[in-house]
C-alpha cells in the first residue's frame, strides 16, 4: 500500500489558487495570480524540492494537470523538477476523459476519483503526490484518503480564491513531523496522520447558574 502526500503552497487564510503568475489561474476573477513569487528565495526552493527527492507519481486534478502539461514539458530537460515530473506516472481526476492527455505517461484514474484513488494506494508502487488540484484535494480529505501534507504557509492574505481546506474535510488529527521557516517568512510544515479528535474540557465541574443559563438559551437558539 502506498501513501498519499499533498503538497500545497497556501496563504495564511488559506487561499492556495495561482501562486506562480496572473495567467496560471485567473478562474472566479482572482486578482493575485503570482503571489508565491516575492518570497521566493533558496531556503523556499530546498523546501520545495524536498518534496520530490523520493520516487512519486503524480496525482492531479484535471485543471492542473493541463496547466502542468502546458508548462513542465517545454522546459529545460535538465531541470530537476521538469526532468521529476516527466519521469513519473500523472494519474489524472477529470470529468472530461474525451479530453487528450497529452503529457507522456498520463493516465485517467477513473470515472469516480475518489474510488479510483484507493485503488491506486491499495497498489504496489511510489508514493502518489498531488500538486494544487484543489477540488479533487476536497474529495481526498473529505473521504480521509490523505496520510501527509506538506504545508508551505505564506505570509500573505488573499481573501476570496480555491481553498485547502473546504467544510467537509474528514475530522482527524496531525502530527507536525517537520517545520522550516525562510528568511522571507514562509513556514514550511510537514504534516503526518495521526489517528483520531482528542478532546478535552477546561470547563468547572460545577458550573455556575450563568454558564447553565447560556448553554439553555444556545441549545434553544439550536
Amino acid at each position: 500500500m502506498r501513501r498519499l502526500i499533498v503538497g500545497a503552497f497556501v496563504s495564511l487564510d488559506g487561499v492556495m489558487q495561482a501562486p506562480g503568475g496572473p495567467e496560471e489561474d485567473p478562474t472566479g476573477g482572482f486578482r493575485f495570480g503570482g503571489w508565491l513569487v516575492p518570497y521566493s528565495d533558496p531556503v523556499l526552493g530546498g523546501a520545495i524540492m524536498a518534496q520530490f527527492e523520493k520516487p512519486f507519481d503524480l496525482l492531479l486534478g484535471r485543471r492542473t494537470y493541463e496547466i502542468f502539461a502546458a508548462h513542465w514539458p517545454y522546459q529545460d530537460p535538465e531541470d530537476p523538477i521538469a526532468k521529476s515530473f516527466g519521469a513519473a506516472t500523472k494519474h489524472v481526476a477529470t470529468r472530461y476523459p474525451e479530453r487528450q492527455l497529452t503529457w507522456e505517461n498520463s493516465r485517467v484514474v477513473g470515472p469516480d476519483a475518489v474510488e479510483g484513488v484507493r485503488r491506486l494506494k491499495d497498489e504496489d508502487g511510489p508514493d502518489l503526490l498531488t500538486q494544487g488540484s484543489t477540488n479533487l484535494l476536497h474529495a481526498l480529505l473529505a473521504a480521509d484518503l490523505v496520510d501527509e501534507i506538506n504545508l508551505l504557509v505564506f505570509p500573505v492574505v488573499l481573501g476570496a480564491g480555491k481553498r485547502l481546506f473546504a467544510s467537509d474535510g474528514a475530522p482527524g488529527a496531525w502530527t507536525l513531523a517537520g517545520s522550516i521557516l525562510t528568511d522571507a517568512g514562509v513556514v514550511a510544515n510537514r504534516y503526518v496522520r495521526a489517528g483520531e479528535v482528542a478532546t478535552g474540557s477546561f470547563l468547572l465541574p460545577d458550573p455556575s447558574a450563568a454558564e447553565l443559563k447560556r448553554r439553555a438559551e444556545w441549545a434553544a437558539e439550536g
